[in-house]
């Protein structure tokens, strides 16, 4: 009797052992050939945002030459990196579960302060830094105290948090903008050019590596998911669920602070208050982004397509309408309802389908 074969299909590809009598494997014989192409491919319920992203860059750039000119491309990844890297210490905080409002705060405090110790008390530029970088995580772990320890609201906790940070950073710039005293060193971290990139693109993508592989890839990720879920569930499994949170509230207070330490190299001065705007276009990226890449979820290459969008999206409208300076909060304040009301939507689906 002839031995017995069957077909099997295999990670996408399909098998079949009259095809391919010469590859048989414990009587089972397979033949590797790429599975038919389908529109479901393209992902289009996860990946809508980055068609919409190419769309609109193609639209703008064969409509308007001012868009077109690489000078626009650079200028938009270069304040977009500073936005990114506060974006993702706000998705850090979010996929904990925790509301981080006082990250813009935290941001302007850092301005200040690295532009004060460098210009009134000729700090050394890196150990200007050192400090500001710990002063956001001692924003953080402040942050931490109220939410863990005083059981106050996150979004109350970080609120309250962002009116004395603003208190202290006017204490310390006195309201000033600092210029003078700026090591050029310093300045030249941010306002060079690598491959016609600026540098500030590139620690952006690093920090997006770093907190991607963290967050998806190890068990302190997966703990900040599981809070984030269900605090109680995850006390009960075992994890310290103070710990994570503290760690996350933490990172997001240093990334606020990198992003003010970012900015104030690439303006090459301090400007008092420069932060305060980040904070909507921050919260629109991160809740637009978690339909991206992993619906339902905050994750880094969604937030990051997002806040591409959102950028390119304001700045084609701008410049086609420029006596109409109320864009980019409507676009940014009308993103952020539509994706927090999507989020909720989805939630709501998903418990009663479970």
């Amino acid at each position: 009797m002839p031995e017995e074969t069957e077909t099997v299909q295999i990670d996408g590809w399909h098998s079949d052992p009259a095809e391919s009598p010469d590859t048989l494997d414990r009587g089972v014989g397979i033949t590797r050939r790429p599975a038919r192409w389908s529109v479901g491919s393209l992902r289009l319920s996860s990946l809508a945002g980055l068609y919409v992203l190419i769309a609109l860059l193609v639209l703008f750039t064969l409509s308007d030459e001012r868009f077109a000119a690489p000078q626009n491309y650079r200028v938009i990844l270069a304040s977009q990196a500073i936005a990114g890297i506060l974006t993702l210490g706000l998705v850090v905080s979010l996929i904990s579960g925790v509301f981080d409002v006082s990250i813009a705060a935290t941001m302007a405090l850092s301005i200040s302060l690295v532009g004060w110790l460098q210009a009134e008390m000729g700090f050394h530029p890196l150990v200007a830094v050192v400090l500001t970088l710990l002063a956001g995580a001692t924003v953080g772990a402040l942050n931490a105290v109220s939410v863990t320890v005083l059981r106050v609201e996150p979004i109350i906790a970080t609120l309250g948090s962002s009116a004395i940070l603003a208190a202290v950073a006017y204490w310390i710039a006195e309201g000033q903008t600092f210029i003078d005293g700026i090591s050029p060193g310093f300045i030249s971290f941010g306002q060079s050019q690598f491959l016609s990139i600026p540098l500030p693109v590139y620690y952006l993508a690093a920090i997006a590596l770093l907190l991607w592989f963290a967050i998806e890839h190890t068990p302190w990720g997966r703990y900040l998911r599981a809070i984030g879920a269900n605090a109680e569930a995850s006390r009960l499994a075992g994890i310290r669920v103070v710990r994570v949170q503290w760690s996350a509230l933490i990172v997001s207070g240093l990334l606020a602070s990198l992003a003010g330490i970012v900015l104030t190299m690439q303006l090459g001065a301090a400007s008092f208050g420069a932060g305060d705007p980040y904070l909507l276009p921050a919260f629109a990226a991160a809740f637009l982004g978690s339909t991206q890449v992993q619906p339902g979820r905050f994750n880094v290459f969604g937030t990051l397509i997002a806040l591409y969008l959102l950028a390119t999206a304001v700045k084609g409208l701008q410049l086609r309408y420029p006596d109409l300076p109320w864009i980019a909060d409507l676009i940014q304040g009308v993103t952020l309802i539509a994706s927090v009301a999507i989020a909720a939507y989805a939630g709501r689906r998903r418990a009663e389908k479970g």
